[in-house]
């Protein structure tokens, strides 16, 4: 049976994230068969999306009135279809957080994951629409739980369990990678630097140039990273790692001790989904759950 467009974005998506499982996990051959996969399922996405772009459009049926040459020559001077604008979406905004969000490793925000995904997947992301995405996300899953292998959720404060405004992560992860303590925005900071600085990596390993706003987001970490770069020319993808490695190893006993515990806490406490996906919704709410 012929898989609808969303099914096959649905497939898309669950290929990349088993992409980027594999290739921390180090299985290289599991990740090139992943992406050969991928490959093919992306050349049938776009050859359906040709498909409905040569689809003919139905002939109007005459009007009475309309049969004198003169109306004719109106009719000529319709309107046009539209232009696909440069940088319109190819796919959901919410498959673009993903994508982003997935080469980011951890939560980020709306200018961010624009940034990201132009940099890498070579499309502009409107960041109005990602203001929305998490209650339309939220308001799905609390219609129809589980019923998408991934969603787009905030991320959490480590002492109220509510969510952080302008975080955005992805379901899938750990809680305690969706959690936000005293050190994490530093703590993510760095691993987002890591991440791009890694990315850029691949992409020169596979013989492909990283693009200008790749080399832009990267030199954007570096200049906030002690010892990565020394302020001129390209950053050095491997030296922007290693010193982000380095001071996430400093913060990391602490950081990791506040995330887990407020994992513990949120496991323990809010036994409904929405609330471990979405957060607490109000002041109180974890109080409120402890005493049920």
């Amino acid at each position: 049976m012929t898989e609808s467009l969303e099914e096959l974005e649905a497939r898309m998506t669950e290929y990349r994230a088993a992409i980027s499982v594999a290739k921390r996990r180090g299985d290289n051959v599991t990740a090139g068969q992943l992406r050969a996969e991928l490959r093919a399922i992306v050349q049938e996405y776009g050859r359906r999306l040709d498909e409905m772009d040569d689809e003919p459009e139905p002939e109007p049926e005459a009007d009475a009135h309309e049969s004198t040459a003169a109306s004719k020559i109106e009719a000529s001077k319709a309107t046009p279809p539209p232009v696909p604008r440069p940088g319109a979406a190819s796919v959901p905004i919410r498959e673009q957080a993903h994508q982003a969000l997935t080469i980011l490793d951890a939560p980020a925000g709306p200018k961010l994951i624009a940034a990201t995904h132009e940099a890498f997947l070579f499309e502009k992301v409107v960041t109005t629409r990602l203001g929305s995405l998490r209650r339309d996300e939220e308001r799905s899953f609390t219609a129809q739980p589980f019923a998408r292998p991934y969603y787009i959720c905030p991320a959490l404060s480590h002492d109220r369990l509510t969510p952080v405004r302008g975080l955005l992560a992805v379901s899938t992860w750990p809680l305690e990678q969706r959690i936000i303590g005293p050190l994490g925005p530093r703590v993510d900071f760095l691993v987002h630097a890591r991440s791009v600085a890694r990315q850029i990596a691949r992409m020169q390993a596979a013989g492909h140039e990283p693009t200008l706003p790749a080399w832009a987001l990267l030199r954007r970490f570096a200049l906030n990273i002690p010892g990565a770069y020394e302020g001129y020319g390209s950053p050095d993808p491997a030296r922007v790692s290693q010193a982000a490695e380095a001071e996430v190893d400093v913060h990391a006993e602490t950081d990791q001790a506040t995330r887990q515990a407020a994992a513990a806490h949120a496991r323990e406490r809010l036994k409904d989904p929405v609330r471990m996906l979405f957060g607490a919704t109000r002041v109180g709410a974890v109080e409120a759950a402890e005493q049920q």
